[in-house]
């Protein structure tokens, strides 16, 4: 652990106060995006960030052009960018993330600030499961070399070969998305192999929601016979900001110092205060950075608050992600994520396998009730209208929500070796 992340809080945040006046001034100088969108707002500090007009996706996207595909806020000479990113594009056109030097190693330090509160140390083993190629999970794979690690990549679609590393390699720690560590179980079950027996002693998640739900969590820690921590970015701003410690109670910003983190309301964007059990969407701003920084990023991140002190010592507000709004659905007025409604039936394990489709009745957001909901038994469990009764009562209970709960055969739900898809329209 660093002295950085056992700094009082109130000092880190005088710290980013001064480097954010810096950054903003940085921004009125080089960026024409945000000189017109910042205009009269000089010399505002971190107290009054919100007052400035957040920035969209799509704004980026609008302004980015085959002559400029960095967009209008780029800062820096092309001669000053040494390595460039970009999304998956799976919406549209890929975006270009462009890094300086100084952000590369900033992105690299805040990751393995991150991963190493999971407990690892130097010269243990780990498999990773990310095929990086163009995207920013590059950077998070950097972190372990500088941890120290013994880095055993693998990459996604290679079931057989990762379960062969596990078994012949002996890795004290895997890094894979929490769908594809649900899915390993299940291979490894079906291969008579109990991964409990391995030498894997931390699964570290990261790429979607869902690491951090009690329920399904408890899964798959009984699945590997390990402990299960989270990571979690965001492309645009930073990859691995954030990272869960041995305490499992919400992660801590790795980031800090090059990242600062707000908390509004999503419905009506007001400033929400970062305290304890607060909920809202996550808005992250660069502190120090060069290429083409961003200001009040809105993540569409839906994040619970922890500020209670953390067993460890580090300091600061955790979160844990509830979701994302891509997948938020709206039942009646009430907002239902996937990934919360997985977390409810995970809890009727063993008699489910933990694996859900949340069928969409009709495009777009809003839903009406009853949401139909496939819920996959155990193996071997047959339907039981009791259960599905069950589910159902403690769906509304929980979430509020009216639902139609069907039972369905175990195997019946796809699976995944990246990021599950929970919803289907």
């Amino acid at each position: 652990m660093t002295d950085v992340e056992t700094r009082p809080w109130a000092e880190q945040l005088a710290l980013d106060d001064a480097s954010f006046r810096d950054q903003l001034a940085y921004l009125l100088e080089r960026s024409a995006f945000y000189r017109d969108k910042l205009a009269g707002f000089e010399g505002v500090g971190l107290a009054d960030l919100a007052q400035l007009p957040f920035t969209e996706k799509d704004e980026l996207l609008a302004m980015r052009t085959p002559e400029n595909p960095f967009g209008a806020h780029l800062c820096v000479e092309p001669s000053e960018i040494v390595r460039i990113y970009s999304t998956s594009g799976t919406t549209g056109a890929p975006s270009y993330i462009p890094l300086t030097a100084e952000d590369l190693e900033n992105w690299v330090t805040g990751s393995a600030r991150s991963y190493a509160a999971s407990g690892i140390v130097a010269r243990q083993r780990i498999v990773s499961t990310y095929n990086a190629g163009p995207f920013v999970a590059g950077a998070a794979l950097a972190s372990f070399e500088r941890l120290g690690l013994c880095h055993i990549p693998v990459g996604t679609g290679n079931t057989e070969r990762l379960l062969l590393a596990v078994e012949l390699l002996a890795p004290e720690a895997v890094v894979l998305t929490p769908s594809y560590a649900a899915h390993l179980v299940e291979r490894a079950t079906e291969r008579n192999v109990d991964l409990r027996d391995s030498a894997v002693e931390r699964v570290l998640v990261a790429g979607e929601p869902g690491g951090g739900e009690p329920a399904f969590r408890a899964q798959l820690e009984e699945g590997w016979g390990a402990k299960v921590t989270e990571a979690m970015g965001i492309g645009d701003i930073g990859v691995s900001l954030w990272g869960e410690c041995e305490e499992q109670d919400g992660m801590h910003l790795g980031a800090r110092g090059f990242v600062h983190a707000e908390l509004i309301a999503p419905e009506t964007g007001a400033a929400l205060e970062l305290d304890d059990g607060a909920t809202g969407e996550l808005v992250l701003t660069h502190l120090r950075h060069r290429a083409a920084p961003l200001l009040r990023f809105r993540t569409r991140d839906h994040v619970q608050v922890r500020t209670s002190p953390c067993k460890c010592g580090r300091t600061g507000p955790r979160v844990r992600c509830i979701g994302r709004t891509d997948d938020m659905l709206i039942v009646r007025g009430v907002n239902v994520f996937p990934s919360a409604v997985r977390e409810v039936v995970s809890a009727f394990a063993p008699k489910v396998s933990g694996h859900i489709l949340v069928r969409a009745q009709s495009p777009g957001v809003k839903q009406e009730p009853p949401l139909p909901v496939n819920v996959e038994l155990a193996r071997d469990a047959t339907p039981d209208a009791a259960l599905a009764e069950a589910i159902s009562e403690k769906l509304r209970s929980v979430l509020v929500i009216q639902a139609h709960v069907e039972l369905v055969p175990w195997g019946s739900l796809r699976r995944s070796e990246y990021k599950s898809t929970l919803v289907e329209h």
